[in-house]
Order: C-alpha cells, then structure tokens, then sequence
C-alpha cells in the first residue's frame, strides 16, 4: 500500500516517534482520523483511540463515538472518551465554540496521554489543513509562525498524515467513516476557506497543497532562524539578577532593528503581548516606574533600564509591635524589639537598627509595606519626602520596594524604613528619657 510506505518515511523523515512509543490518536470518527488509525494498525505501530463527544449534534455526535468505540475494538486497541458541556464552556469563557471545543480535547488529551502512559498525540490533520490555517491566520493577521501554519511535531503532539492532500485521501480506496455534517456549514470561518475560498484558488494553482507545504517548509526554517537570533540576543541583553528577574539595558533595546519583530520574540516566551510591547516603547523614553504586565511576569521601566520579573500577588501581613521586648517576624525577616533607659544607649550608626525616642512613639507600632503617597521626613532633613522620590534616590529597584520594611507610628507617621533611614522627628534628642530600639537581623 502505497500510502502505507509514505506514512512509515514520513514518520522517520521527521522523526516523529520511535517504533517503541505509545500514540494516543485522536479519533472523531471522520474519514481523516478513521484512516490515520487504520494505516497505524497496518504499520503494526502501539497505539490507543481517544474519542471526545462535544454534545453539540446530539443524537449524531452519540452515534460517532459508538462508531469509534467499535473500531477500536476492531482494531484491538485502548479506546478511551469523554463528554464535554463545549456550549457552557464556550460561554463561561467568552471564547468560540471551535476554539472551546479546541482548549477541551487538547486539556483532555494531554491528561489521557499522561495518565495512561502514551509518549506522544496523534492528530489527522493533513496538507489541506495546513492551507486552511495559513490562510485563516493571515486573514486575522499573524507572525511567522502563523504563516508556516500546522508542524508535523511539536512538543507531544504529531501529525503523522501531513504527507497527504484532501485529493489524495479521496482516491483510496472506501472505508466506513462517519461524515459531519457541521464540516458543510459556512458559519464557520474554517469552513468557508474550505469550501469556499480554496477551490478558487485551486483554479488559479492547480498545484495549490505542493506550493502551500513548500512555502511551510520555508516559513518554519525562517522561524527557526529568528528563534536562534532572538536566544542569542537573550542571552546578551538579559543580566540575571535573581532566578526570577532580569536586568536589561534600555538603550540596547532600543538599537534593535528591526525592533518591534526582536522585541516580541524576546518578551512573548513570558505572556507579553503585541499590544503591551507597543504601549512600552512608547512610554520607554518619559515614564520611569510604569508597569506593564503579562499573566505571570512583570516589565517595569527603571530610568535606564528594563526589569523583568515575575508578578508577586503576596501582599506581606502587617505585624502590630508593642513597647515591651520581643522578636517578629514580617515577610520573612526577622525584628528584634527592645526599650532602655537613656543612661544606658550607645548610637549606632547602622541602618538596620532604629532606635526612637520613646516617649514620642503611640503603641502598637504597626511594620507594613509600603503604599503609594507615603511620605516621611528622612533623618537629617528639614521636610517632608515622598517615599518613592526616596527610594529612586537610594536606587532600590521598584520590584524591591515592597520587601522593605515600613515602620509606622501608632497615629500613622512613618519612624523608620527598614534598613535605610529613621525618622528626623523621633530622633534621639537632648530631652529623650527611653530610647526604642527595633533590630533587624540580616
């Protein structure tokens, strides 16, 4: 069988798994996926049949996965199936039916996949589909990888049939298959490239699926190209500061050309999107401090550079301190308190220890995070300062600014930012009886 051989070479072509593997195939019950599970029987390969039922045909959708259920069992392989409320989903997640029924079976799938021990995920989309989704993407508007469209491997997921056109499935000879009959529906925009729009262009390029795989072909090795120059660029402008954050020059992003395609293969492994990265070059050049976030990571934009990191939604828990002596802890840090008599206080000169005039001080003290509009008046200054002027002056990064402690009188003053500076209204003075001292142990 002639189709037999294409599949094998293109199997080995691409390396898309290894004799000894388990493939879980994704089976609907329609003449793609029948054929994909037959020409795996044939090839001898291990497989299993996985069968989702979108409730969306009712009696129809029923009678595919009865269908499917019987040909794995023909076939002599694991069948596995499930039920989905695809409709409720879709609502409950703003998204389309397609793209809901898309994000269920490849959840699922993936879980099945795991669960039962399979090494990769066979899916029967073949040349045609690859046009239908070059073409969808570029009418919604793309990059490269939308324009190269379906890969035969990528991750666990293969597409062992991409070696063949719609024609050519046509011409081999008939097998029991169910049809779908939503496939004939032009609602969908999938549907009306299929039925509507390809042939037309079938009239212009007879060869139509050879001309779209070579343009793939050119379009993946393009990507692959821009990947390894984007990595390299990583690995150049990103200075790792923690295992979370990095530091990246400003300027030097700024010299990219051309900018918005590298600024976009840096920065979307992280969740940001086309629309972020352009509100960020234009705030680059005039607002320092400003935050632009992902799902899971944050930008901020510090004078001549750029911070990444990841987005903290722990907020620290404010701890109450009295006058008597005693140990706190507050966001992992830990406080030592104590009060003396005057006639017992040496100063100290570092930062990491506040000692107050008590008598000045309105128990409980409160040690919190900082907010936005706090101000204090910093030892050895005449006035007020906001506290984020203060920490720009002493170069705390803005992702760090929440780690530092705030110690609050009992009336809401600031008396200390922990490790940096006191309050210049509850300094030691001449006419102070008790001192109050808060160590923090680094």
């Amino acid at each position: 069988m002639i189709a037999l051989n294409r599949l094998q070479t293109f199997i080995k072509q691409h390396a898309l798994f290894q004799e000894k593997d388990r493939v879980l195939l994704a089976v609907s019950g329609g003449r793609d996926s029948v054929l994909m599970a037959r020409l795996f029987k044939s090839a001898g390969f291990n497989f299993g049949i996985a069968h989702c039922n979108f409730q969306l045909r009712t009696e129809e959708a029923d009678k595919d996965e009865q269908f499917t259920a019987e040909l794995a069992s023909e076939l002599g392989v694991e069948f596995f199936a499930t039920r989905f409320d695809t409709a409720e989903y879709a609502s409950e997640n703003h998204i389309s039916i397609q793209m809901a029924a898309r994000d269920l079976r490849y959840q699922w799938l993936e879980k099945i996949r795991q669960e039962f021990d399979y090494q990769y995920i066979g899916l029967a989309h073949h040349q045609n589909d690859v046009i239908e989704t070059m073409l969808l993407n570029l009418t919604r508007g793309t990059g490269i990888a939308g324009l190269h469209g379906i890969l035969a491997k990528k991750g666990k997921l293969i597409r062992p049939l991409l070696f063949l056109s719609r024609e050519e499935i046509d011409e081999m000879p008939p097998f029991e298959y169910r049809e779908d009959s939503s496939n004939l529906s032009v609602k969908y925009a999938r549907n009306k490239i299929r039925l509507e729009v390809i042939p037309v262009l079938k009239e212009l390029n007879p060869s139509l699926e050879q001309t779209f795989e070579a343009n793939r072909k050119r379009f993946a090795e393009l990507e692959i190209f821009l990947e390894l120059h984007v990595e390299r660029l990583r690995e150049q402008l990103f200075k790792k500061l923690d295992d979370h954050e990095f530091e990246i020059d400003l300027q030097a992003l700024k010299n990219l050309i051309p900018l918005n395609t590298l600024l976009y293969g840096l920065f979307h492994p992280f969740g940001f999107t086309e629309t972020v990265l352009n509100d960020l070059t234009r705030a680059w050049d005039g607002s320092p401090g400003k935050v632009f976030r992902s799902s899971g990571h944050q930008l901020i934009l510090d004078r001549d550079r750029l911070i990444l990191c990841l987005i903290d939604q722990s907020t620290p828990e404010d701890v109450s301190i009295g006058h008597e002596s005693a140990e706190y802890i507050w966001n992992g840090q830990k406080f030592t308190s104590r009060v003396i008599a005057i006639d017992e206080f040496q100063l100290s000169k570092s930062a990491i220890i506040a000692q107050l005039d008590c008598d000045l001080l309105q128990f409980p003290l409160k040690l919190r995070t900082w907010k936005n509009g706090d101000q204090f008046q910093p030892l050895g200054l005449k006035s007020k300062k906001k506290l984020s002027d203060f920490f720009i002056e002493q170069k705390i990064r803005l992702n760090h600014k929440k780690d530092i402690g705030i110690l609050e009188n009992g009336n809401g003053d600031i008396l200390w930012i922990a490790g940096l500076r006191i309050s210049e209204r509850f300094k030691i003075s001449p006419n102070t009886k008790k001192v109050f001292i808060l160590a923090q142990s680094i």
